[in-house]
């Protein structure tokens, strides 16, 4: 596992939902008419930077209403909180405050990130507003799909929500916690990376720099048992270049890498990248119907650019050999391709594993 600079050369743009996509949205619940639109709240009147613990600019800025939009921002926001995770009545609105609304000035979605907080308990939690993508919302339903998490979010026109996803940053967790692990720990988190590394690459999530992922610890028994989460999934299926869809490849991951490399034999990664593609291949086949319909809405669809097709599927096919890919027309048939790959090699894998197996006890 190495490291290399500049991987990704221009900003992508966002791309519209079409109808296949937006059809898929509806048949599995992910839309619904909501009180406010991402261009509400761009409306603010002024802000203020925001600032983490160590007085670094964390490039989000607080931003505030005039008094006579702020009472009905605040309270479509509650609404909109109530809507994403529970039934979507008031009946709880006066126990809801909404206590910060940001707003991010880097990175291509330009969220709005909203702070509530239960004035009960102080319990707070926080959701996004964002422009919709298609690419993103490939991202987000193929990571809800394939993963081993769920994730829970809304379109609604060009306005999509987004559920936060907890866990420690990951340029916070390698510049503040990593190196205060035990080394139990660090060959856990070593273990995690190269499953992390290897579920990106196979669904093409691309751009998973530090910040763009979070690390998630879970006390077990005596035990820290860390996980690694994606949190930005602008960069799904768009670059050409192969290696961006690996995060071992960017430098503001090179700890990790050399983490792994101090922490794991070679023999121990490869035994971890299997296992993570015969988990990614068992949701594949325990998804059929679901994944099929999403592919064949990005199959119709335009996420990126001919240029990036055309070197991305060239680069696969030479690592693969497989003449799927070099065959492929747009992105989502690469995905498709990368997808069948996996699914082919593990049910290949079974088949002879069964077969020895039958032969032993004959």
């Amino acid at each position: 596992m190495t490291s290399e600079n500049k991987l990704i050369s221009q900003k992508k743009p966002a791309f519209p939902v079409k109808k296949k996509l937006a059809n898929y949205l509806n048949r599995h619940k992910r839309t619904i008419q909501i009180p406010i639109f991402y261009d509400d709240l761009l409306r603010f009147q002024g802000a203020i930077s925001v600032y983490d613990k160590h007085d670094n600019d964390t490039l989000w800025v607080r931003v505030y209403y005039n008094e006579f939009e702020r009472e009905e921002i605040d309270l479509s926001l509650k609404q909109i909180y109530n809507i994403l995770h529970s039934n979507g009545s008031n009946a709880s609105i006066q126990h809801l405050n909404i206590d910060a609304v940001d707003f991010c000035t880097f990175g291509n979605s330009k969220p709005f990130r909203v702070k509530v907080r239960n004035i009960l308990n102080d319990n707070y939690t926080y959701f996004y507003v964002k422009k919709t993508d298609a690419s993103r919302i490939y991202g987000l339903e193929l990571e809800d799909i394939l993963s081993p998490y769920n994730l829970n979010f809304l379109v609604y026109e060009d306005t999509l929500i987004e559920e936060h996803i907890s866990g420690i940053p990951g340029d916070v967790f390698i510049n503040e916690y990593l190196d205060s692990c035990i080394d139990i720990e660090k060959a856990q988190i070593a273990k995690e990376f190269v499953k992390f590394n290897e579920r990106c690459m196979i669904r093409l999530l691309g751009d998973m720099r530090s910040y763009n992922y979070v690390v998630v610890p879970t006390h077990d028994f005596e035990n820290v048992v860390y996980k690694i989460r994606p949190i930005d999934f602008d960069q799904q299926c768009y670059e050409g270049k192969f290696k961006v869809y690996y995060p071992q490849f960017f430098k503001e991951n090179l700890k990790m890498v050399q983490l792994v490399a101090d922490k794991l034999t070679s023999s121990s990664i490869e035994q971890y990248q299997l296992e993570e593609r015969s988990i990614v291949a068992k949701r594949i086949l325990g998804s059929r119907a679901r994944l099929g319909r999403l592919i064949k809405a990005m199959k119709s669809d335009t996420i990126s650019i001919s240029k990036n097709i055309a070197q991305l599927k060239a680069e696969i096919f030479n690592f693969t050999g497989d003449i799927n890919f070099r065959d492929s027309d747009g992105m989502g048939e690469v995905l498709e391709s990368a997808l069948n790959f996996v699914r082919r090699n593990y049910e290949d894998v079974s088949m002879k594993t069964i077969i020895q197996q039958q032969q032993k006890l004959h």
